[in-house]
């Protein structure tokens, strides 16, 4: 077993997973913490340290709103934790390796949480990696900035470097990859073999990734769960990417909110201050997302993808039945080449799921266009169960994926196990080659999962209930 590995800064220790044939690094810094004159700044290679670090325990989270304590559906399933430490200084990933020797050469999935751009990290239960590297996979997940931390754009901040004007959260992510690019086959792991992949937030960050040639051109495979989502008749402040001039006017008009002339002089507000002064702010402001800064991202990706644009690689997304449904407007013609979903009448009103369709729309691109990698779609809608009689909600299919159902409270049967069990084979073979079909864990035969050929493409989605 791996239980100690040698990065580029120096000599790291694990502990035994609850599985002991699996190895766990929780906290391997990554970068430089943001923070004092670093904050609102690119990130900067962390320094070496001498002797061994012992990597027993996630990093503090990346500074947000206190967790677990809103009591809405995501505190209830994922953020139990209302104490858990949060810090600027929050850039770490960790690592999960069942690799017996550097010499194993596995596959990588490296993993990006999702939290609209505001919240999320990687200690949350549901994207443990632990049975995902049962499969020999080497498993990352990295934090990124963010919310005002993350996303800040202001004129004073490319007077200081027009080649990271905005973005940081994004630029966090791309440092996080190119560790893990450089480092690892210290944990056994193959740098040629990555698949970047991520859920809602997490999932665009992976299209902007892929839209970025610094980025893309580590990435071998890519999956976005939950991730591709737009309404084709409006735009949505968070989804949607604003221009650089409207993320600067925001920024303006929050350091103006803060009593603050100027970036230097916001930088000396302390951390928590600012995390809650930003709370009140976005009652009433837009939040701070990625923007198209004309440097780390040049173009809209949803758009690139319409037009067949990003890398040719193996493509895995997909949806939930009943995540984000948008009410269609009036004029709105069942018949516009723009709605691929399935509309869902209620109370006299036409509904979308804006995910569904968003997927459609890239998977009839994918076949109209000339790429040869393939892509397969999935829509999971199991009946998920609970008091709240939730559905099949946004991220639920975390815990399936993971295959991390057992630490989820609901009162989940064998049926949902045996699910979680075969999305987690699915993933794991699509990880390893590109094609998630081949034996699952227990070397059966996996029912096959077509991908995206005919006409429809969504005769061909992958039906997970």
């Amino acid at each position: 077993m791996i239980r100690e590995a040698i990065t580029k800064n120096g000599a790291v220790r694990g502990l035994a997973a609850d599985d002991p044939r699996i190895t766990v690094f929780r906290g391997i810094p990554f970068a430089a913490p943001p923070v004092g004159e670093n904050r609102w700044k690119a990130p900067k290679p962390c320094e070496n340290w001498e002797g061994i670090r012992n990597c027993y325990e996630f990093g503090p989270i990346s500074m947000q709103d206190q967790p677990g304590v809103s009591g809405d559906i995501y505190c209830r399933e994922f953020h139990v934790d209302p104490d858990i430490p949060a810090s600027e200084d929050s850039l770490y990933l960790n690592v999960w390796t069942g690799a017996k020797s550097t010499d194993d050469k596995l596959p990588v999935l490296v993993f990006i949480y999702g939290g609209a751009f505001q919240w999320g990290y990687t200690a949350e239960m549901e994207f443990n990696g632990e049975r995902l590297a049962r499969h020999g996979i080497v498993v990352v997940t990295i934090a990124y900035r963010l919310g005002v931390f993350g996303f800040l754009a202001h004129p004073d901040l490319p007077r200081e470097d027009a080649l990271h004007p905005a973005n940081f959260g994004l630029l966090d992510q791309l440092a996080g990859l190119r560790w893990v690019h450089d480092n690892i086959a210290a944990f056994g792991g193959d740098s040629g073999k990555i698949t970047l992949a991520g859920q809602s937030a997490g999932g665009m960050s992976v299209a902007y990734a892929l839209a970025n040639p610094d980025a893309a051109k580590m990435i071998d495979k890519a999956a976005i769960l939950s991730g591709l989502i737009r309404n084709p008749f409006f735009s949505d402040a968070i989804i949607s990417p604003v221009t650089y001039e409207e993320a600067q006017k925001n920024g303006k008009t929050f350091l103006e909110y803060i009593g603050c002339a100027s970036i230097e002089e916001a930088r000396l507000v302390d951390s928590i201050t600012l995390r809650d002064k930003y709370k009140e702010y976005a009652s009433s402001h837009p939040r701070f997302v990625p923007c198209i800064d004309g440097v780390y991202a040049k173009e809209d990706p949803y758009k690139l993808m319409l037009e067949a644009k990003l890398p040719d690689v193996p493509f895995l997304t997909g949806y939930t039945r009943d995540e984000f449904l948008d009410v269609l407007p009036i004029s709105a013609d069942p018949n516009d080449d723009r709605i691929k979903a399935d509309i869902i009448t209620r109370n006299g009103q036409r509904l979308i799921n804006t995910v569904q369709n968003s997927v459609r729309n890239v998977a009839n691109t994918h076949v109209r266009s000339t790429l040869d990698a393939p892509m397969y779609v999935y829509m999971f809608g199991p009946d998920i169960p609970g008091p709240d009689k939730p559905g099949a909600f946004h991220s639920c299919d975390l815990w399936f994926f993971f295959e991390t159902i057992q630490k989820c409270w609901r009162p989940y049967n064998g049926l949902h196990y045996e699910l979680a069990r075969r999305m987690c084979d699915y993933f794991s073979n699509f990880i390893k080659t590109g094609d998630p079909n081949g034996t699952g864990y227990d070397g059966k035969a996996l029912p096959e999962w077509k991908k995206i050929s005919s006409k429809d493409p969504s005769d061909d989605e992958m039906d997970f209930t």
